[in-house]
């Protein structure tokens, strides 16, 4: 069963263009000039309960504007996305109680409070019982190592126990799925693995549906089943590792080479 089905998608930005020198800084200023730039481009893919899918490509091929179009964050230009038959630009509200976020370089904890308060006011956000989320909170404390960090606030954290409170953080309304935009970005090898390993537990026992953005291979071989390959807007390859090998007959190269010829073959 379908969890995503996403056709079409189009989104353009406006981005304002200015060039170097004060005299064009005050041209600029009462007489702006924009560029438009296409970041998708009739993106479409479906998602079925229960996968774990890496959403690969160079930076700048739209895989973040995908995700927040996902979220409701964004609204694209044309196309459309039903998620658990919900339309999420639309029924934003309704959309984000049954969706976990982790944005890698974006925290969702309130900066100057203690993590474990920082969970207390999600909790009200997401108006989750108390039973369920005390439940949840002790499940996710054990499982990712938090029961020190909860009384120390965020700006004390390391990154890595920050994106493991990041982690527990989108899972404590137990949602049935799960967006990571790069949710290993600058960690250091065993705060990885704890995170490749949570991930794959949740999904094995939860049957949690997960789509992932990032740029370590590592992470997609530890965790995905599938791979869908952007670049300039355009899923161009949707399949397994495997599928990926096949572009390459009669070479042995790892996942990282692999992604990087294909860099190359799409010209992106």
């Amino acid at each position: 069963m379908s969890i995503i089905q996403c056709s079409g998608l189009i989104k353009t930005y406006r981005v304002r263009r200015r060039e170097p020198g004060f005299r064009q800084a005050v041209k600029t200023l009462f007489s702006p000039a924009y560029d438009s730039v296409q970041a998708l481009r009739g993106v479409g893919f479906s998602i079925e309960e229960g996968e774990i899918v890496g959403y690969i490509g160079p930076n700048g091929a739209g895989k973040s504007t995908t995700i927040k179009i996902l979220c409701g964050i964004l609204t694209p230009d044309a196309g459309t996305c039903d998620i658990r038959g919900k339309v999420p630009w639309r029924d934003r509200t309704a959309h984000v109680g049954g969706i976990g976020v982790v944005f890698g370089q974006r925290s969702q904890l309130w900066w100057d409070v203690p993590v474990g308060d920082s969970f207390a006011l999600l909790r009200d956000i997401y108006r989750v019982p108390q039973t369920q989320y005390r439940r949840s909170l002790d499940e996710l404390v054990a499982l990712l190592d938090l029961e020190t960090l909860l009384r120390t606030p965020a700006r004390q954290l390391s990154l890595g126990q920050r994106m493991r409170c990041e982690v527990a953080a989108s899972l404590l309304h137990n949602p049935r799925l799960l967006f990571l935009d790069e949710p290993t970005i600058g960690l250091d090898a065993p705060s990885k693995l704890a995170v490749r390993e949570f991930i794959k537990r949740r999904n094995a026992e939860c049957g949690t549906t997960v789509l992932l953005t990032t740029h370590d291979m590592l992470d997609v071989e530890a965790l995905c089943t599938r791979i869908l390959f952007i670049g300039k807007g355009e899923i161009l390859v949707d399949g397994t590792l495997e599928t990926l090998t096949a572009h390459f007959p009669g070479e042995t190269l790892t996942a990282e080479e692999m992604v990087a010829r294909l860099y190359q073959h799409y010209e992106v």
